[in-house]
């Protein structure tokens, strides 16, 4: 599931794919996010946290994170990190978005930018639940 094979897609890597079975499409450029800040919820074996799970920021998943210890809306200028606010798209540990289901905090989750392997983690019908939809 960790797309490190190098017949297709970028060298060394075989395409990704998204929770509904097609290409992993990007989650955000602006915030930059995605562990390899590719602005895709990419993962590999280096990712332990599996950065994988495209979600859009509420105020709610923001206010449950930092009080979890993470908090994403700080800047932190020495990392490049603008701090996130609601309405960004920022890719979640599968854990922590799991964690924020449980606590009725989970943001909403961009399916088609989601990585497959997310499903090892969260069953597919809750990230449906939880799906972004354009208005």
């Amino acid at each position: 599931m960790f797309d490190q094979t190098p017949e297709q897609g970028r060298p060394g890597r075989a395409p990704a794919i998204n929770v509904l079975g097609g290409a992993l499409q990007i989650c955000s450029g602006e915030p930059l996010t995605g562990f390899y800040r590719d602005g895709c919820c990419n993962t590999g074996r280096e990712d332990h946290g599996l950065h994988t799970v495209c979600s859009v920021m509420s105020a709610d998943f923001l206010a449950f994170s930092k009080a979890a210890g993470n908090d994403l809306t700080t800047p932190m200028p020495q990392y490049g990190f603008a701090g996130l606010q609601p309405g960004d798209r920022w890719c979640l540990c599968a854990e922590r978005w799991k964690e924020a289901l449980e606590a009725g905090a989970a943001p909403q989750v961009v399916l088609e930018a989601t990585h497959a392997v997310t499903l090892q983690v969260v069953p597919l019908e809750e990230l449906k639940k939880h799906a972004f939809r354009l208005q």
